[in-house]
């Protein structure tokens, strides 16, 4: 005889979230700048939806800057400036707990929104993009920076077969995988950069990098140099500064250069620093760099995931990340994450 189907459990009254107290004052980040806060749980309004969280990601572009302003690095960006006494905000997987208008996603409906960092989340219906049957093997890869990696790869350098390709901060959510999709699309020799030598093993050992020039471990032209000896046709760059002065030196005749960050200015406490570039040089080789914001290929996220999909099932790419337990862990993974200590993605259970 059947039995009958479980009633479905209430939400709890309360629910905890994490809070920034305090810009840092010196530029380090510590978790000493943030606070777990047990409030009520948030009631959704028409249009809205309960979430109940299951997995956040965190990014260095959710580092909060000493000085205020509009967007992650102080200047207009996808993530909102990190405000003391708030919640910051970040990438989320959760499950639809209601939806009272009878709009958006049915409870049930695992979703990707962008207000991670609680437990649960009141999220605009038209916010919350569903991920059931997406193509993804596991929902934790709907965290990953696999989109941005993808674009630069595929739409921002356009690598080809036989290219030499560098990727700077190989080590981190996105060039953990750029270099990865790089080799997919036929590139010949793949180079990174890290800083840590572990680090450089591992990109060499698990993630098919061919060489890795080591920040920290002598003037990078030189190691790229080395690493590259007759130039490259590719960069794929989240860090800029004297990562992309020496990708520049190295540069064969049309080489392609995707933009996809640049830490090194965001990382100095002055999102606003320069990289000293000769535009002769770029005009006589034919050097071509391109901005690549996910913001303007939302086009391409449906190829995205299919390609991204379909290699994680077939093995030939990996996702790597680390998961932490518990929403009281959210200040340490970004802390960590910020330090170098994890390589690719860092995720947080909730």
């Amino acid at each position: 005889m059947p039995q009958p189907a479980a009633a479905p459990v209430p939400p709890p009254a309360t629910h905890r979230e994490v809070r920034l107290t305090a810009r840092p004052s010196n530029g380090t980040l510590t978790t000493g700048h943030f606070d777990v806060v047990t409030v009520p749980l948030p009631v959704p309004g028409p249009g809205r939806l309960l979430v109940r969280n299951r997995l956040m990601s965190v990014t260095a572009a959710m580092r909060p800057l000493p000085r205020g302003g509009p967007g992650a690095l102080g200047l207009p960006g996808p993530l909102p400036s990190a405000v003391p006494g708030a919640v910051p905000h970040g990438p989320a997987v959760g499950e639809v707990i209601s939806a009272p208008d009878g709009t958006g996603p049915a409870p049930g409906t695992l979703v990707r929104h962008s207000l991670g960092w609680r437990e649960y989340a009141v999220v605009d219906a038209a916010g919350a993009l569903p991920i059931d049957g997406d193509g993804l093997p596991d929902p934790a890869a709907q965290l990953s920076q696999g989109f941005p990696a993808w674009l630069g790869v595929v739409r921002g350098a356009g690598v080809r077969r036989g290219d030499t390709v560098f990727v700077t901060g190989a080590a981190g959510g996105v060039g953990s995988l750029a270099g990865q999709f790089a080799r997919l699309h036929g590139a010949a020799r793949v180079i990174g950069s890290t800083g840590s030598p572990a680090k450089a093993g591992r990109l060499v050992r698990e993630l098919g990098y061919d060489a890795v020039v080591l920040r920290g471990g002598g003037p990078v032209e030189e190691q790229l140099r080395a690493a590259a000896p007759d130039g490259i046709d590719v960069l794929v760059d989240t860090v800029g500064g004297e990562q992309l002065q020496a990708a520049l030196a190295l540069a064969r005749r049309g080489a392609r250069f995707a933009i996809l960050g640049a830490l090194s200015a965001q990382l100095s406490g002055d999102p606003t620093a320069r990289t000293g570039i000769s535009t002769l040089s770029l005009v006589t080789r034919g050097v071509t760099l391109r901005g690549i914001s996910t913001h303007d290929h939302q086009d391409a996220r449906p190829d995205y995931t299919r390609a991204f999909g379909r290699a994680l099932c077939e093995g030939t790419v990996v996702f790597p990340h680390t998961r932490l337990t518990g929403i009281a862990q959210a200040p340490r993974a970004l802390v960590e994450l910020l330090g170098g200590r994890h390589l690719g993605a860092v995720l947080v259970e909730l």
